[in-house]
């Protein structure tokens, strides 16, 4: 299913010591990885993408959940989700509300580690190009982000 134009998006490969990044231009024809981000306590890193996302005008966030073989839910995914809804619910009360698109991630990082030569980084340039290929992923196969529900 075709989506309309695409918009400026910010795609994050959440894990437990890093957040990959990937943004793209409002046209959705350049996807760049972005610096990864080394997790902190959640304000700070509250604080770090809201920077992002006021410097590159982002209208969507992207967020990567890692579905096993059969398409369920793994205990990273529901990790993930949470994050993803706590970040967008505290974007909004920040003025800065953002629709939500999640993609399925699974096998992501192999094959970024696989297409960029990045096999056993731990630098954070590995999370960020998985990032980079969710938001690839995203804007070639949609759907349109949903305004994120009330968190729980």
């Amino acid at each position: 299913m075709a989506r309309p134009l695409p918009c400026s998006a910010l795609a994050l490969d959440v894990g437990r010591r890093r957040i990959g990044l990937a943004g793209c231009d409002p046209l959705g024809m350049v996807v760049s990885p972005l610096p990864a981000l080394a997790r902190g306590p959640f304000p700070q890193d509250l604080q770090h993408i809201l920077r992002l996302v006021q410097e590159r005008r982002i209208a969507a966030l992207v967020i990567g959940l890692p579905l096993d073989a059969r398409q369920q839910p793994t205990a990273q995914a529901v990790h993930c989700r949470r994050y993803g809804l706590r970040l967008a619910g505290a974007l909004a009360a920040a003025g800065r509300p953002l629709p939500l698109a999640w993609v399925d991630e699974h096998a992501s990082t192999w094959s970024a580690a696989e297409r960029f030569g990045l096999q056993g980084d731990r630098s954070g340039r590995l999370d960020s190009a998985a990032a980079a290929l969710l938001l690839e992923q995203w804007l070639q196969d949609g759907p349109c982000p949903a305004p994120a529900p009330d968190p729980p």
